[in-house]
């Protein structure tokens, strides 16, 4: 009978597990998702930000969704890349996430070129079953 116990919290703890993995790996494919629709101006990104999202520029511009969703349609920003160089920080709590990462950002604006690694605070929400990103802050990092 003993047996039979411990084999079955075994199990509970193993599904636990992978549910967490699924969990990360999830989070994980919206923010390459992020990340891939920005590099493209693509305003499917719309599809991944909570209706309040908040954006903190390094240069100290502030955006909410509708001024995001002017700036991609008019392309007054034109990213040519953004590739995540690394991940700081990963912490879920609930339906909450927060990821510390750096990401090397090349593109235009107003005919002007620009190349910028940056420090990025995200903080992402589960709304009915999907992670949307809410909050977005970027400071640059100076060498």
């Amino acid at each position: 009978m003993i047996y039979k116990y411990l084999v079955f919290l075994s199990l509970i703890f193993n599904l636990s597990l992978f549910s967490a993995q699924s969990f990360d790996k999830i989070l994980e494919n919206q923010v390459k998702n992020l990340d891939s629709l920005m590099q493209t101006n693509d305003p499917k990104i719309l599809k991944l930000l909570a209706k309040d999202v908040s954006f903190g520029h390094s240069n100290g511009w502030t955006q909410n969704i509708d001024d995001f969703e002017k700036d991609i349609i008019s392309k007054k920003v034109n990213y040519q890349s953004v590739k995540q160089t690394a991940v700081k920080e990963f912490k879920t709590y609930k339906k909450t996430a927060s990821i510390r990462r750096v990401v090397h950002v090349i593109g235009t604006y107003k005919s002007n070129d620009f190349a910028i690694e940056l420090s990025v605070l995200e903080i992402w929400i589960k709304k009915a079953g999907t992670w949307k990103l809410w909050s977005r802050q970027s400071v640059e990092i100076k060498n």
